[in-house]
């Protein structure tokens, strides 16, 4: 079904054109099928595309982000400095214009992605910073967290401070925002997905079945289902609309559980993520490969080996065929998945 059909016409007198890559099609923008991104003096934990797909984000434990082009040789484009601890989570505004970042050392920052200067800090939180989020459709102003405070907070890039705050009972490792803007997935140590509304601030749903930390949850292209991966090594979906009905009258929201990922002692926060047309998911794993999955089957599609450590962070390519990985081995691959 991924199928992508391109027409590569004859380049003449091309060193990276001969007969033998006759067979090849490529299709991507990327000047090698795989490329490996190094720069990063530590661990890098989360990657994000901007949402024209023009540019990729890294974060590392060494308190820094990166800029790359997303495309040809991926150049570096910039350095998001500031930080006093590990970046831990980042995203795009939905507008491209601003990065949003969320660290260990407590705070949150916003940075113009252009010029890669720090617009501003979020600060508020009283321990470390492990996911952001931010609302894809509607405003692209409105950011939530989740931090080791057990809270979950609410941010408004046009304004000081935060605008509202999610009180929970235990440290919360993964946020969601969905489409609308007017409720919020919380993941954490108590192996449960709940739903906040975000005008009264209350929690409307808890999803129980993961049975370890949440380490990550990524809202689908159509904003129908949530993905979480966990510690227990299981990535799964959840249904998340509205009157939901299995037929005899009880809720069911959990629908699919993708196998084969693993963590492992360093607990870290392993991503996961949908590609752009919502038919594969992918995710972080200790096991240094990258696994995508076909969401439909639930069929492992690819394993993508390379790393030298724990991959933290797997996303694909808003536009491309493209997936890109981040390691503990402070390394980036950035490949084309091939054609099937």
């Amino acid at each position: 079904t991924n199928q992508v059909a391109l027409y590569a016409p004859p380049l003449e007198d091309d060193d990276a054109f001969d007969d033998q890559n006759n067979n090849n099609i490529r299709t991507s923008s990327l000047a090698e099928p795989t490329m490996k991104l190094s720069g990063h003096k530590g661990s890098v934990y989360c990657l994000a595309y901007d949402p024209h797909g023009e540019v990729l984000c890294s974060g590392s434990f060494d308190s820094t982000c990166l800029l790359w082009k997303a495309g040809g040789k991926c150049d570096n484009l910039n350095v998001l400095s500031g930080h006093k601890n590990a970046i831990l989570d980042l995203c795009f505004t939905n507008d491209s214009e601003k990065i949003i970042t969320a660290s260990a050392d407590y705070n949150l920052g916003v940075y113009d992605s252009n010029t890669g200067e720090r617009m501003k800090r979020f600060m508020g939180h009283t321990g470390i910073v492990n996911a952001v989020d931010v609302c894809r459709e509607g405003s692209a102003s409105l950011v939530v967290s989740g931090s080791d405070d057990c809270t979950s907070r609410l941010w408004d890039t046009r304004v000081r401070g935060e605008v509202g705050c999610l009180e929970d009972t235990y440290q919360i490792t993964a946020v969601a925002y969905a489409h609308d803007g007017n409720v919020v997935y919380t993941g954490g140590i108590d192996n449960t997905i709940t739903a906040w509304d975000a005008r009264t601030m209350r929690k409307s749903m808890g999803m129980k079945g993961h049975t370890d930390t949440i380490t990550c949850l990524a809202l689908n292209p159509k904003g129908t289902h949530l993905l979480s991966n966990s510690m227990d090594g299981t990535l799964r979906t959840w249904d998340i609309r509205p009157f939901v009905d299995d037929g005899a009258g009880i809720k069911k929201r959990h629908d699919k559980t993708f196998a084969g990922g693993t963590h492992n002692s360093e607990k870290g926060l392993l991503n996961c993520a949908w590609s752009a047309d919502g038919t594969m998911v992918t995710g972080g794993s200790a096991d240094r490969v990258v696994h995508v999955w076909d969401e439909p089957s639930a069929e492992e599609l690819y394993l993508l080996p390379g790393h030298g450590g724990c991959v933290n962070s797997a996303i694909f390519h808003p536009k491309e065929n493209v997936v890109a990985s981040a390691s503990s081995d402070k390394s980036i691959f950035v490949g084309e998945l091939s054609q099937s």
